[in-house]
């Protein structure tokens, strides 16, 4: 019975998984590797191994290659984001964040160590500029006409903006206790205050802070949903994910995470990926039902990728 219940149930399996599974890539800072797993199945396929600390990581404007920042072994991995196949490695100054310009002309670096923001021609990787700033540059995020690009300096307590026309510092700002995650949505600048248990609302063109969003001790990063309707922030210290209504900013729900919730990204069904930097995991949230589940990566997992394969079809 037990095996003709089996025979029964696998067509039914196997026309459920997609024939190619999103795969997410996890940066385990302190292995150092990266983790590839199958979204499907929530196991590890493999690991690529890093030099010495891996953080962030970035998509390519074209999507050809997933950058990501070894910060302690000074190079770039540029990762087939379909295979996980190494296409190449570039020796960069502790890359610790990274982005590139709304535009694409630009990739911009936050050296966390060294205390360096470095602007790239994102082509060649030439490098532009280097601009010293005061201390432990860490989150980058970008005015969308692509004309200033703004990074928070967890050490002085700043926000900083940078011109990326003439390539020099413009204005720093006090905003609170070891700024971290930033974003910029609807003319504002969302921080994280992860001395704090707030992000802060950050009005760039009259530099005043307009109003606190409670969510948690060690406020950290936020990231927008792909349909625009939710603001997710995480709350490291407290290990709390919440869902913020991107038109009024206020808290809907917080979500209890144990294992200190980082960076998060967004698989094609809505579901929200987290690193927990404690648990060696990372978290899959379904926002429909509240329901978390947890997945074994490697020690202190950071950055985050959910490359949706199935949308390759």
């Amino acid at each position: 019975m037990r095996r003709l219940l089996a025979c029964l149930l696998l067509p039914i399996l196997l026309a459920a998984r997609p024939a190619a599974a999103d795969l997410v890539y996890v940066l385990n800072s302190t292995d150092p590797s990266i983790s590839i797993l199958d979204a499907f199945t929530r196991q590890e396929l493999r690991r690529i191994p890093a030099l010495r600390e891996v953080h962030h990581l970035v998509l390519s404007p074209d999507g050809r290659d997933l950058l990501i920042a070894d910060s302690g072994g000074n190079e770039i991995l540029f990762v087939d984001p379909a295979t996980g196949d190494v296409r190449r490695r570039e020796r960069v100054s502790n890359p610790y964040h990274l982005d590139f310009s709304p535009d694409g002309r630009h990739l911009v670096v936050a050296s966390l160590r060294r205390n360096q923001v470095d602007i790239y021609e994102a082509r060649t990787l030439a490098l532009l500029a280097r601009l010293r700033m005061p201390d432990k540059p860490s989150h980058i995020a970008f005015r969308p006409d692509a004309s200033i690009v703004y990074v928070t300096l967890q050490g002085s307590g700043t926000v900083a903006a940078i011109s990326l026309e003439t390539r020099e510092a413009l204005w720093e700002v006090p905003v609170g206790r070891e700024p971290a995650g930033i974003i910029w949505h609807r003319g504002r600048l969302i921080v994280g205050i992860m001395g704090t248990e707030n992000f802060i609302v950050l009005n760039p063109e009259t530099r005043e802070i307009e109003r606190e969003i409670p969510v948690g001790r060690g406020a950290h990063t936020i990231f927008a949903a792909p349909d625009g309707r939710t603001l997710w922030a995480t709350s490291r210290v407290q290990s709390r994910i919440a869902e913020i209504d991107p038109s009024t900013l206020e808290v809907r729900r917080i979500h209890e995470v144990p294992g200190g919730p980082d960076c998060i990204a967004f698989d094609p069904d809505g579901r929200v990926w987290a690193t927990l930097r404690w648990a060696r995991r990372v978290a899959r949230l379904d926002p429909r039902t509240g329901e978390v589940e947890t997945i074994p990566v490697g020690r202190s997992p950071h950055g985050i990728f959910v490359h949706p394969r199935r949308a390759e079809q």
